[in-house]
Formats: C-alpha cells, structure tokens, sequence
C-alpha cells in the first residue's frame, strides 16, 4: 500500500464512520436516509449557490486552520481561536466605523492590520501564561474564549452599539459599503485572493523558514530541541502569535464580508471546527485548504437541508461532532503513540 493511499484511509476512515453512525441514527428515527443525502448534495454542490455558499464558509475555516497548523506542529493544543476571530472582527470593525470618509485603500488594510494585530495580542496572552507560569493553554484558551464573548457583548450594547438593532442580538452598525471586500454572499476575488496569499505565507512559514523547522522540532522532541540551544520560549510566543494573527485575519473578513458588522454570537463554532480542518488536512497547507472546502459544504449543506428534508439541521450537526470527536481521537492517539515511541 502506498504513504499517500495509507494517510487517504486514515484521514477518511473516521469521516466514513461518523457518517454511517450518524445515518443509522436517522434511520433508527425514521428519517429518510436517501432525502437526507440527497440534501447534503444539495446544499453543499448542486443547488443554485450552494456551491458559492460551501465557498463562503470554506475561506474563514481555511485562514483559521493555517494558525492552528503552526500550533499543533508546535506540540501546543490551542483551542482559543474563536476568541481570535472575535478580537480580529472588533478590531476591523472599530477602524471601518472610526475612520468614515476615509479613502478605502487606507481603510481596508488598516482595518485587516487591526484584525490581524487584536488577534496575535490575544492569543499572545496563553502563550504567555503557559510558557511563564506552566498554565495548561487548553483551559486557558478556552476560559479566553469566553472572555472575548463578553468583551465583544459589552462592545456591541455599549460603545459600539447600533441603535437600530433591537431583541437580543446586539451588533455594531453596518460597515460602508466602499470598506466591503464582499457582498452578502461572502465570496468575492478580493477574499479568494487574500486566502491565497495567506496560505502561501503560512506554507513558508511552516516548509521553508528557520522557524519552521524550529517548531517541528520543539513540538516532536522538546529535549533535543533544548540540547541544541533553540529559544523554546521565544518560539512557542511566536507560535501564539501567528496563531491569532490568523485567526484575527478570519474575523475582519467575516467584518469586511459577508457579516458587515460585529454580532454578539456570530459564527460560534468556527474556531473549534477549524481545528478539525486542520487536523483532516493532515497539519499541512494543501490539505487544510481541501478540508476547509469539506467542511464548508457541510455547513452550507446544514443550512439548507431542512428545506428539503425533515430532518433539522441539528441533525447535521450531530456528523459534524462525530467527524470532530473521531477525528480529535485519532489524533491525540497517534500523538501519544508518537511521544511514546520517542521516550522508549
């Protein structure tokens, strides 16, 4: 059996198997498995703009995965991404909403440098505790994420707040439409074009640059990598930086595209399924970008399908958690299968 075949079945084993787990469960409920797979056809490829839709959800998860990539290389757990692109879209929607008047090729990119800046900062904050004070960067991370919820509730109902918004969700107002990189669709060239650069920026960082081979290292042997003199605090602060600068980036192109506005609540599972991404795609750019595009059908698929289906889109849901929980599983499993081989 060829390398690339064996990591084929390896990566779409435990995709096929929340599949069947998740059809017998519908079935069992009496569900029509055929409407049902049909409308995942649907909604990711074959409805008019769906496809556009698989696209639109593919390009957050794909500029997320290319940070959590560099983490995970690193031998570091970071789920906080979600609290990354929070921070990333109040800092693009500050600039755009601050700045009015202003001529867009000065606003655009100081919007994404704020984005991209709010973001690292952020994510900069566990590195620190966990390379200074031993915190573990999982609970850090994740208490992270709530944190920047509430910074992003009290920014939208306080300082930032639209008066025309009324209920529960509470949001800043809309961003001017010469700022908008996207119409509500959410793909346009100017997001593909940027998804392109930064998935060869991340790619030379991860492939072609000191740093690179720097962080593989501490992430697969800690004590060579301390034997041979490497800064391995510097390097795991860099990491937490580039991290949230991607995430960050993802969240002012939420801002500047489709959202037009920071939104308490919005995209609430993004940064958790970009770790699936990245971890689907292998820990490498190309796969990322094939897995993003994955799982970015599912997401369109799961809005649509309750339009042709009886089943309710949490039904999609419940895949998408058995895709992420076996495929987490089978990652922490080789990682400690890895670490063990190297102790012996």
């Amino acid at each position: 059996m060829s390398r690339w075949l064996a990591i084929g079945l390896r990566v779409a084993s435990p995709i096929a198997l929340a599949f069947i787990l998740g059809f017998t469960l519908f079935a069992g409920a009496g569900y029509d498995i055929v409407e049902v797979v049909n409308g995942l056809w649907q909604g990711a490829i074959a409805a008019p703009g769906s496809l556009e839709q698989s696209i639109r959800w593919a390009i957050p998860l794909a500029v997320i995965s290319f940070g959590i990539i560099i983490t995970l290389r690193t031998g570091e757990f970071n789920i906080g991404a979600q609290g990354q692109i929070l921070l990333g879209g109040l800092g693009a929607a500050s600039v755009a909403l601050l700045l009015p008047g202003w001529p867009p090729v000065l606003v655009i990119p100081l919007a994404l440098l704020a984005g991209i800046i709010l973001g690292a900062l952020w994510s900069a904050i566990a590195g620190v505790l966990k390379v200074f004070f031993n915190a573990d960067e999982v609970i850090n991370t994740l208490m992270l994420n709530f944190i920047a919820a509430l910074l992003i509730q009290w920014v939208t109902t306080g300082p930032l707040k639209d008066d025309a918004t009324r209920g529960e969700t509470a949001s800043t107002p809309r961003v001017d439409r010469m700022f908008r990189l996207s119409d509500g669709t959410g793909v346009s060239i100017e997001l593909i074009l940027i998804v392109v650069v930064a998935a060869l920026l991340a790619w030379i960082i991860i492939e072609r640059s000191p740093f690179g081979l720097k962080s593989r290292l501490v992430g697969s042997s800690p004590r060579v990598a301390a034997w041979q003199g490497l800064q391995i605090k510097r390097i795991h602060i860099t990491t937490y930086l580039l991290a949230g600068a991607f995430a960050g980036l993802a969240g002012a192109l939420e801002v500047l595209g489709p959202s037009a506005r920071l939104v308490t609540g919005a995209t609430p599972t993004l940064g958790f399924t970009a770790i699936v991404v990245a971890i689907v795609g292998m820990l490498r750019i190309p796969g990322a970008l094939a897995a993003a595009l994955f799982f970015g059908g599912l997401q369109a698929a799961i809005l649509f399908l309750p339009i042709v289906s009886r089943l309710p889109s949490s039904g999609l849901r419940i895949i998408e958690g058995l895709v992420a929980l076996l495929i987490t599983a089978q990652f922490l499993w080789q990682r400690r299968r890895r670490n063990q081989g190297q102790k012996l």
